[in-house]
């Protein structure tokens, strides 16, 4: 991908990951549309020189009206990235979960639905572009502490190498960011001292992305445990290793 004259629209970039790669984008040359649900945020990157819009990526109506507000004023955007999502924490054994497992569902797989539909009429009609979706290591190799996290995020996955294969000579590509633990916030790096610094994971993504042709998935070496640890026959034990933090749930030990 020639990342510096693209047109990139980026749903939930207001902050950490998304909005790093909306800089890194922008620095290299290429006009980016930033989407969030916090106004204040978009206010915010607003003065900072960013085109915004409002988006819910649950809500149909919010999408739709991104959508004509983004091609409305950047008519040749050629680039959605499908950034929103939640990581909601989970006990399998109270009923209660449910909430947070259909809000995760709907955000984060659903989500991403919306966005890549609204868009892609948009993308076929141009001949040429990009559509990458962001699924997670935790769709590969998951975190049993956030069940439902890892199920959309493989879902997310699963849907990617779908929608690719349908696009196939549209002449869309379909790229899949994976990222592992990212330190997006202090607290962040302090409570998981192995996820990678923001800024060292943005570069590592940009340098991938311009990669001829563009990978199918976008894996730093940071998440390639992840990735493979079923053919590297460490699934099991890495699973057994990150069950430890289930203890953390109200009443285990």
């Amino acid at each position: 991908m020639d990342i510096s004259n693209r047109t990139v629209f980026i749903a939930g970039a207001t902050s950490g990951i998304g909005l790093e790669l909306a800089r890194r984008f922008a620095a290299a040359g290429s006009a980016v549309v930033v989407g969030g649900r916090r106004t204040d945020l978009l206010d915010q990157l607003a003065a900072e020189g960013f085109a915004t819009v409002p988006i819910d990526v649950t809500d149909q109506d919010s999408v739709d009206r991104a959508r004509d507000t983004v091609l409305h004023g950047h008519p040749g955007l050629d680039t959605v990235v499908t950034m929103s999502g939640v990581m909601i924490p989970e006990d399998l054994r109270d009923p209660a979960h449910f909430g947070a497992a259909e809000r995760t569902i709907d955000t984060n797989l659903l989500g991403t639905i919306r966005v890549i539909d609204a868009f892609t009429p948009h993308l076929i009609g141009r001949g040429t572009g990009t559509i990458v979706t962001v699924t997670s290591g935790i769709g590969f190799l998951p975190f049993p502490l956030m069940p439902t996290y890892a199920a959309s995020k493989a879902g997310v996955h699963a849907y990617s190498e779908a929608l690719r294969a349908q696009l196939d000579g549209t002449g869309i590509e379909v790229s899949e960011l994976v990222p592992p633990a990212v330190a997006t916030t202090p607290e962040l790096a302090q409570s998981n001292p192995h996820a990678l610094e923001l800024a060292a994971y943005a570069t590592e993504v940009m340098e991938l992305l311009r990669t001829d042709p563009t990978p199918h998935e976008i894996l730093v070496k940071g998440v390639l445990m992840h990735r493979w640890a079923e053919r590297d026959g460490t699934y099991d034990e890495l699973v057994a290793q990150r069950s430890q933090a289930l203890a953390t749930l109200p009443g285990r030990r």
